[in-house]
């Protein structure tokens, strides 16, 4: 196996030659340029484009796509997150269900993933509207799946039940984004990692029929001892997919990269997850949380049939 380069705080050199993007071609080219084209032609705003996700062109092209609710600003401050932050965000808009269904319409999508900025101000987190975006998207596009990449909602189960109970889910995401041992040193002092494990969970527990799902960075300083210990707690709340990929820093001010794992260490990770018995993983240095999200639940439940 390859050697991990590793990297001093503060430095960052030129990227390995893994993290080359090839491009698609043919009917997928036809269909990323579809979609482009909707985006930029209704003004739309995707997590793709905003956050410059490296797999655009491959998710875009599968007719997949990531789409940010509850505004552009954040009342937590972790680490390695480039979101803005503010302790009182503008309100929310009540016109964002439709827009968002007619975002995602327009887009002539087949699975989208909508994912949200915490909103601690509020006393459910934001529940009530992540569920009427959810119901709006349904409504409009019934054949469209859906995945949700949720806050922790400040550990609030009675919201999480409103947002869950009948929710049009194929799939409930929440992010540990570490290894447990990093937790305090990453993310805002208002998350933790018990309270993620409980919200994952809880929605198991509140809806067994949908697939649970978390993601981790990596090249933050985790030990593979560490990357063992985080993904057994996963498995034992039943999360059954999962994403793996490299942690890219915002910007200097953000927390450092400490080492850039070689795609070989990403195969023995995704290994090691699956003879756990995750059903789905993606794991490789491009990979982010929504990477290929349609086709890791058509994994997953080709992989759940099976075990039937």
């Amino acid at each position: 196996m390859d050697q991990i380069v590793q990297i001093g705080p503060r430095k960052r050199p030129p990227l390995p030659p893994w993290f080359r993007v090839k491009l698609p071609s043919g009917e997928r080219l036809q269909r990323f340029q579809g979609i482009d084209a909707a985006v930029h032609e209704n003004r739309l705003h995707t997590v793709c484009e905003e956050a410059r996700c490296p797999n655009i062109h491959d998710c875009w092209s599968r007719g997949s796509a990531t789409f940010m609710i509850a505004g552009q600003t954040c009342t937590r401050n972790c680490r390695f997150c480039s979101v803005g932050h503010r302790r009182t965000p503008p309100p929310l808009d009540p016109q964002e269900p439709h827009n968002l269904a007619a975002a995602i319409d327009s887009m002539n999508l087949t699975y989208a993933v909508i994912t949200c900025v915490n909103r601690d101000e509020l006393p459910d987190g934001g529940a009530r509207h992540y569920r009427a975006c959810l119901d709006g998207v349904h409504a409009r596009l019934p054949r469209v799946g859906l995945e949700f990449l949720c806050s922790d909602l400040d550990g609030n189960e009675t919201a999480l039940a409103a947002l869950l109970n009948g929710a049009p889910l194929k799939v409930f995401a929440h992010n540990v984004e570490t290894v447990e041992r990093l937790q305090s040193s990453v993310r805002d002092r208002k998350a933790s990692f018990s309270k993620s494990l409980r919200m994952l969970e809880a929605a198991k527990e509140l809806r067994p029929e949908i697939f649970t799902k978390s993601s981790i960075m990596v090249g933050m300083g985790e030990t593979n001892a560490d990357m063992t210990t985080t993904l057994q707690a996963l498995r034992r709340v039943d999360v059954s997919l999962l994403t793996l990929g490299q942690y890219l820093a915002p910007s200097q001010a953000h927390y450092p990269i400490m080492s850039y794992p070689p795609p070989e260490q990403f195969d023995a990770w995704k290994q090691e997850a699956l003879t756990m018995g995750f059903s789905a993983v993606a794991s490789g240095p491009l990979v982010r949380s929504s990477f290929r999200a349609g086709q890791l639940y058509e994994e997953a439940q080709k992989t759940a049939n099976k075990r039937e």
